[in-house]
């Protein structure tokens, strides 16, 4: 179940940071409060995963699954290159935390 929680508090970073793209210095008070639940929760379910993954293995991957979403939703919605290396290295993430996860 830590793995569970591990990997829905990644998506909630994706939340997070892409909310902070729309907060304006903190005064667009809806996507502040946006901001600040998903970090709350978040960094919540991190400290839930990590009660039972070590605690560098659970932040690399929520890290990990932060980056490569936050990335993703940037070529998806914010028209950001989408080009062959960065969905390499996109891959050569991904990869990484398979490779934590397989260790842990």
């Amino acid at each position: 179940m830590a793995w569970f929680w591990l990997i829905l508090g990644g998506m909630f970073e994706v939340g997070f940071t892409t909310s902070l793209r729309f907060v304006e210095g903190f005064r667009n008070v809806p996507w502040t409060l946006a901001f600040l639940v998903s970090v709350g929760i978040s960094m919540g379910l991190l400290e839930l995963a990590a009660r039972s993954i070590p605690m560098g293995t659970a932040y690399a991957v929520w890290g990990g699954i932060g980056a490569v979403g936050t990335v993703m939703v940037g070529m998806a919605f914010f028209d950001e290159p989408t080009t062959t290396l960065r969905l390499l290295l996109i891959l050569g993430i991904v990869a990484c935390i398979a490779a934590l996860k397989l260790t842990a």
